[in-house]
């Protein structure tokens, strides 16, 4: 079972875990153990919320298949279980920035004293130029 927060967690059924053989340098260890993890969560399937599958569908990461899919290959440790937990944990960060809503910027107006300074330098880049017209007699 996953917490995603205090209402909503993901049951152990949703998500398929196979243990596969890791990519890489590492001798025995490497080619006989396999201790990488291979992480399948299908958005359409799950328990999720509404909000919460539009907002997974509608990122444009190349973890997210065409068909819904997030795919995860955690091989990062030496250990099934430390990989676990990593591809566990990357699949909830995953979700967690999902459904983090941006706050629209509100814009904001120049100061007072800023308008000033620059109706000032306006004015004296404009004195300037007009001291280096020509002169007429």
């Amino acid at each position: 079972m996953l917490r995603l927060s205090n209402n909503v967690e993901l049951a152990s059924w949703e998500i398929e875990l196979t243990a596969i053989r890791a990519q890489g340098a590492g001798g025995q260890n490497v080619n006989k153990v396999s201790s990488a993890i291979h992480l399948r969560f299908d958005i359409n399937r799950s328990s999720l919320p509404v909000f919460y599958k539009e907002r997974l569908l509608a990122l444009s990461d190349s973890r997210i298949s065409k068909d819904g899919v997030i795919i995860i290959k955690a091989q990062n440790f030496r250990t099934q279980e430390q990989n676990k937990e990593d591809a566990l944990a990357r699949l909830k960060q995953l979700i967690l920035d999902a459904i983090k809503v941006e706050k629209t910027r509100r814009q904001t107006k120049p100061t007072k004293g800023a308008q000033k300074r620059r109706l000032d330098s306006k004015n004296k880049r404009a004195q300037t130029k007009v001291l280096r017209r020509s002169v007429k007699f």
